[in-house]
């Protein structure tokens, strides 16, 4: 049997195992360390797999996502969410569905330094979920609402899945940041829109609540200062070249503790449950990393993504076209299981492919993130969906699903504007 066939056999078994619901670190390690020692010789594959994954593991650049974890959790025990989901409110609660509106607009200002789409969705749930029934909001606006909200936690920096992307593909983390912000930004205006034309045809769907005053308005911009001086301080940063990622990480988890202290918000439970909350996702993504470094080692060992670039290059079909097979991957794989964990097993698969068709690495990481990304809100996997109808005893996981179908839209549109344009995102770098 040849090398080839035997990377096909491996991903294959790979996926199967995914689908039974294995952690995908375990089988990407299982597969990538089996098939290295039928292509290899035991003795070989382990020693080759040793010694690439203690590389890996060992590598400084790796302290860099417990820093951006770290920043995110003590973010979140530390008031930030409440000021600015009343920020929001101020300026956006007397639209259309504008509590709607204010808890997306809150959802991208806590995304800033959280870094997670679960951490953004169980957070302004439990904000967002009470003041839409308080205002007699429809189920499926207000749960999906804080749903969309939610994937906003992957693609605006500092997300954890761009970091671990980075770092696995070997692509600059700030250059990665700063290409995404643009697109961030388009995809929460994007949900905005919705949010408001949905309740122009349907105002039953979101009654428009006090329109607050100037003072009340521009005395509410406090709540966002801290966190905009945050972003700014940790992405600027790094963009300048003032620090190193990692050097940035924790900068921004410092700036969290200050805000944190300054505010009264923080005790020593709270920072207890921060520490050990960030250790298990650390662990959690460091494990996944491994994984990959082992599934790359046996597939590059097999050359199957260097033969699949060549037959690329050579393939007599417009490059677009097999880019939207790819992302058309990618996008069945989001719904199948977890992103991350799909992103991290397909890039060793993914990247040459798109780097011998000259995709530039950084756009096409933003696209394939924004496409998995949907995964988090549609079944089976859905779990900003499974958290939020958590949060409310009286909301059904259908009725959420059926709720975030209109906001569809709006990534589509993202996506589509980010293939006819590059600039989106590129005109930065």
């Amino acid at each position: 049997m040849s090398d080839l066939a035997i990377a096909g056999i491996g991903v294959v078994a790979m996926l199967a195992l995914m689908l039974l619901r294995m952690p995908v670190a375990f089988a990407m390690m299982i597969v990538g360390f089996v098939g290295a020692m039928v292509v290899l010789t035991p003795d070989a594959a382990l020693q080759l797999i040793s010694a690439d994954v203690w590389n890996q593991l060992s590598a400084f650049s790796l302290s860099v996502i417990p820093m951006f974890v770290l920043m995110g959790q003590v973010a979140y025990r530390s008031g930030i969410t409440q000021r600015l989901y009343e920020t929001a409110y101020n300026w956006l609660g007397h639209l259309p569905g504008g509590v709607a509106a204010t808890t997306i607009l809150a959802s991208m200002g806590f995304a800033m330094v959280s870094g997670s789409n679960t951490a953004t969705t169980a957070t302004m749930g439990t904000v967002a979920l009470p003041e839409m029934r308080r205002y007699g909001y429809a189920r499926s606006l207000a749960s999906s609402s804080v749903a969309m909200g939610g994937t906003l936690g992957v693609v605006i920096p500092p997300s954890v899945v761009l970091i671990v992307i980075a770092i696995q593909a070997e692509l600059s983390i700030g250059r990665l940041f700063v290409a995404a912000i643009a697109p961030g930004i388009m995809l929460t205006i994007m949900l905005l829109l919705t949010v408001v034309v949905l309740c122009r045809l349907r105002p039953e769907l979101g009654p428009p609540s006090e329109k607050a005053s100037w003072g009340q308005r521009l005395g509410s911009l406090g709540g966002v200062i801290e966190t905009l001086v945050l972003f700014a301080l940790v992405i600027g940063g790094l963009y300048l070249g003032w620090f190193t990622p990692t050097e940035s990480g924790a900068i921004g988890a410092f700036g969290a503790f200050v805000i944190g202290f300054a505010r009264r918000n923080l005790n020593w439970e709270q920072i207890k449950l921060a520490t050990l909350e960030t250790l298990r996702i650390s662990a959690m993504v460091i494990l996944l990393l491994a994984g990959a470094v082992v599934i790359s080692r046996f597939l590059t060992v097999t050359r199957l993504p260097f033969e699949l670039a060549e037959w690329a290059a050579d393939v007599a079909v417009d490059p677009l076209w097999m880019l939207l097979m790819v992302l058309l991957i990618y996008l069945i794989g989001g719904l199948i299981m977890d992103a991350l964990g799909f992103l991290v097993a397909t890039i060793p698969i993914f990247f040459p492919l798109a780097l011998a068709l000259d995709f530039n690495p950084i756009w096409f990481t933003l696209l394939i993130t924004l496409v998995t990304s949907l995964g988090a809100v549609t079944p089976p996997v859905g779990v900003n969906v499974y958290i939020v109808s958590s949060l409310d005893p009286d909301l059904g996981v259908v009725e959420v699903f059926r709720g975030v179908l209109p906001f569809m839209l709006s990534y589509v549109l993202v996506i589509a504007l980010l293939i006819a344009f590059p600039g989106i995102a590129l005109f930065a770098l």
